[in-house]
């Protein structure tokens, strides 16, 4: 018997008995349809997750904040000034692995108000204006405040899409768009004009939300950090550094500086934002910027560096955990088809046991009948694959339509492949203990067997 003509016998088994068969590859349906659709779920929140890293600077940002003072340092606790603008003309100089610094100066308990409307921010800073590449901001409406802007601490800001909603109105609620350029801004009491607004950033999910009129909302304690990031952007406010240091630092040498300090390297900021020329050396461009600092602070380490590779370990783990828990249950509920298989096999040989004597006594061998029995369990196992695919890319679009503000599910090739050979292997080892029964079985005895 060709390989051909025992798939066409298969088929015909399987057809003589529509009910069973289909009961039988209903395990490996299942099977492949969760592995599928598990794979799809956790690649969105993958894809979704990635996103929000890249929206805030990537791998390659580093912040450098001031740190609590080693315990053995702790007699030199007094001789500790915390980062200064020193610290970021040094590391300019002397960085070489470093592609971008910005410094920032945060306005402590920052209130905004505008035509009689009050809101806070969640971030309200003095920077440069490379600030702008370092967290992936784009202006969309007027322009960036630049050098000539700093160095004169005017008093203009850039806001985001969060700021313009909540203190002139949101584009939603007025049935038109609302461009605050030229509008005045009091940040604490200080008057400052905006000149640029940021774009509005979303998810996918936040996306399908605002369309089907669905209002959220997020905290600093937001299970959901891929969505916050967005609405932390939209949430920010930028200022000059120098006006920042002008208007809101508590320091004599801070207020002075944007009047005509001298010695603009005395200033303290909040936090130095670095970008790396290349993530592949993020631990000597660590060790670099650490070097500078233990020298412009004379060996006190009272600075911490935060990257972002905490989130991305983060984000990897918690795949890896979500991939395997959702592997376990798909690898079971296939083992599950694949007895499925073997005891519809098991139960078919014994029903043809006669079938199987005569033809041996006509001329077929072990191997045939070996290969016969296994070319069944594959068919079964082969249509069971397809079915569950199909299954799959509905039971996707299904959970798509249930949870609409969820991220997408993303199907990919790779998924699919996987549990099509999946449902192969699963289907040639079920084959096995039965093929290796009939072809054992003796023509003599199976010819006599009632």
């Amino acid at each position: 018997m060709n390989f051909w003509n025992a798939i066409s016998v298969g088929l015909k088994e399987i057809w003589a008995h529509k009910f069973r068969s289909f009961l039988t590859m209903l395990g490996i349906i299942l099977g492949v349809s969760s592995l599928v659709a598990m794979s799809a779920l956790v690649k969105g929140m993958e894809v979704g997750a990635t996103e929000a890293l890249i929206a805030v600077g990537g791998l390659q940002k580093l912040r450098i904040e001031r740190g609590d003072v080693p315990i053995e340092q702790r007699h030199l606790q007094d001789q500790s000034r915390g980062l200064t603008m020193d610290d970021v003309y040094a590391i300019q100089a002397g960085a070489t692995l470093v592609s971008k610094v910005s410094p920032e100066v945060r306005v402590p308990g920052a209130t905004l108000s505008a035509k009689g409307k009050v809101t806070r921010p969640f971030i309200c800073s003095g920077a440069w204006p490379v600030v702008l590449e370092q967290y992936e901001h784009e202006v969309e409406h007027g322009r960036m405040f630049n050098e000539v802007d700093d160095d004169q601490a005017r008093s203009v800001c850039v806001i985001g899409t969060g700021i313009r909603d909540q203190l002139f109105g949101s584009p939603e609620e007025a049935g038109r768009e609302i461009n605050p350029i030229g509008e005045t801004l009091t940040i604490n009491g200080e008057a400052f004009t905006i000149v640029g607004m940021f774009k509005h950033y979303e998810s996918e999910q936040q996306r399908k939300a605002r369309e089907l009129g669905i209002k959220q909302t997020f905290s600093r304690r937001s299970r959901d950090r891929g969505s916050f990031v967005y609405w932390l952007k939209n949430n920010t406010v930028y200022i000059p550094l120098n006006a920042a240091a002008l208007k809101f630092t508590a320091s004599p040498e801070g207020r002075s500086l944007g009047g005509g300090s001298t010695d603009p390297s005395s200033l303290t900021v909040s936090s130095i934002e670095v970008r790396l020329s290349d993530i592949n050396q993020i631990n000597e461009a660590l060790q670099q910027v650490r070097n500078i600092l233990f020298s412009t602070h004379k060996g006190i380490e009272d600075f911490s560096f935060r990257t972002q590779e905490d989130w991305a370990d983060t984000i990897k783990a918690f795949i890896r955990n979500a991939r395997m828990s959702g592997g376990t249950i798909a690898a079971i509920s296939l083992l599950v088809g694949g007895i499925g298989i073997m005891n519809i096999m098991l139960a078919s040989i014994s029903g043809r046991v006669r079938e199987i004597g005569l033809r041996k006594a006509i001329g077929a061998t072990t191997a045939d009948v070996f290969t016969q029995v296994i070319i069944e369990s594959v068919v079964l196992a082969l249509l069971g694959g397809l079915m569950g695919l199909v299954t799959a890319v509905g039971l996707v679009q299904l959970l798509g339509q249930l949870s609409p503000t969820e991220n997408d599910p993303i199907i990919s090739f790779t998924a699919l492949l996987v549990a099509f050979c999946s449902s192969v292997v699963i289907g040639i080892l079920a084959g096995l203990l039965p093929a290796f029964k009939a072809a054992r079985l003796s023509p003599i005895m199976a010819l006599r067997y009632e």
